[in-house]
């Protein structure tokens, strides 16, 4: 087949390692902006603004998530590496997508299943590509993929145990509005049968809608009848698992990600002292409210992951005490308004970085909130050294942006590896 391997960063390479094993495959690497990875010798490009725009001739376009399908001109068959995995994997699969969270689910997931004796595939959005180890899947292992909007685009089947968490707008800077990412993350559902599950957040219009789309089997969470927390311990039904105390992670929200990760791995195994050692034994992710230092009585803490204004408000929640928070960065269409709302009730002061302070300046000012200055973000360092000095002891300084790292910053592993450097510099 002549094939386009549309957009070239890590996933890319993933598509190129694939489709270039088939010797009878002609592959050719095309981007619509310069390669984020390095192009091998001798094979064929189409670079520049309107290569997507130039592939009429090819049977199969290989787009990776961020190249939205609508960009792509073709008469061949427009295609992705999460197609390709649905349509190829001998395993079951448990898809986890919503706006915050989906890391951390399906890594708690991950966890809990290697516990009870599964062997696991972490796969997807987290970093690590599905086509690199599809062929080393067997029938009896379980694969859980994390799933962003853009994965989820065009993706003509669903996970046969899909999670819906919370979603709220984000991503309108690549989507044109908030139907249509809903309407992207909706796949998840759209291909179930009655024979699959769907696990849902029961607190947001959005994971109701779309888990109104689905066939399969629904369950809420929490409820009381499956996964939830009561008191000091998690439950299932009336079935106690261990304490709350066995998740190392913190805030509330991560409590609510371990119910709605219990009730994925209930799905396939009632072994509570399993999944007690799962909870136990993940650690957290990097970026993730992740613990930097502590100095002087405050705690610094790397949030570099809480892109939109909910993961913020989530972080800002899960600490008692004054704290300093670092907020802003690039424009992603986010709404800072309930952002704004939980700080005037919050012991909170704000440093403002990016191209984003001013318009998250603007909603602080509606809502009555003062309690903040803009600084330049472009030195990690200065910004650290502020926030160290409006800290107070008992506090937590927080990097918990709710804006995407652009602009001043590769990403947001960058912005958050910047912060802790700078952090780890105080004395």
């Amino acid at each position: 087949m002549k094939i386009a391997i549309a957009g070239y960063g890590i996933e890319g390479e993933s598509n190129y390692r694939y489709w270039s094993a088939d010797p009878n495959n002609q592959v050719t690497i095309v981007d619509h902006r310069e390669p984020d990875c390095k192009v091998p010798p001798g094979v064929p490009t189409i670079i520049g603004r309107d290569a997507p725009e130039k592939l009429q001739d090819f049977d199969l376009v290989v787009r990776t998530p961020r190249m939205a399908p609508w960009m792509i001109k073709t008469n061949g068959k427009v295609w992705s590496s999460t197609n390709e995995f649905f349509a190829k994997c001998p395993a079951k699969i448990i898809g986890v997508t919503g706006s915050k969270g989906k890391g951390t689910t399906a890594s708690l997931i991950a966890s809990m299943l290697q516990a009870a004796g599964k062997k696991v595939w972490l796969v997807g959005n987290i970093g690590k590509s599905g086509l690199d180890i599809i062929k080393q899947i067997s029938p009896d292992d379980v694969v859980i993929y994390e799933l962003s909007s853009f994965q989820l685009w065009d993706i003509e089947k669903s996970p046969q145990i899909a999670l819906v968490l919370y979603i709220e707008q984000e991503h309108l800077d690549v989507h044109s509005d908030m139907d249509e990412y809903i309407s992207a993350k909706a796949n998840i559902a759209k291909y179930q049968t009655p024979e699959d599950t769907i696990i849902y957040s029961g607190d947001n219009q959005y994971a109701i809608k779309i888990a109104d789309i689905s066939s399969a089997h629904k369950i809420e969470y929490p409820k009381n009848d499956t996964a939830h927390a009561y008191e000091s311990d998690f439950y299932y039904g009336e079935q106690k698992i261990c304490s709350i105390s066995q998740l190392k992670i913190a805030g509330t929200f991560n409590q609510f990600n371990a119910c709605a990760a219990i009730d994925a791995v209930w799905q396939l195994t009632q072994d509570t002292s399993a999944i007690e050692r799962g909870l136990s034994e993940f650690k957290g992710l990097p970026h993730r409210l992740q613990f930097v230092r502590e100095l002087d009585g405050v705690s610094y803490y790397d949030d570099s992951i809480a892109t939109i204004p909910g993961a913020a408000i989530a972080a800002l929640r899960s600490f008692d005490g004054p704290k300093v928070m670092i907020l802003g960065g690039s424009y992603k269409g986010s709404d800072f308004s309930d952002l704004a709302g939980a700080m005037v009730d919050a012991d909170v002061d704000a440093i403002l970085i990016g191209s984003e302070a001013k318009r998250i300046e603007e909603v602080f000012r509606l809502h009555g909130y003062g309690r903040y200055e803009i600084v330049d973000g472009s030195d990690m360092d200065e910004v650290v050294a502020r926030a160290r000095q409006l800290s107070k002891p008992g506090g937590v300084v927080l990097l918990s942006p709710a804006a995407a790292s652009f602009g001043l910053f590769k990403n947001y592993a960058d912005r958050g590896d910047k912060f802790t450097q700078a952090v780890n510099k105080l004395n």
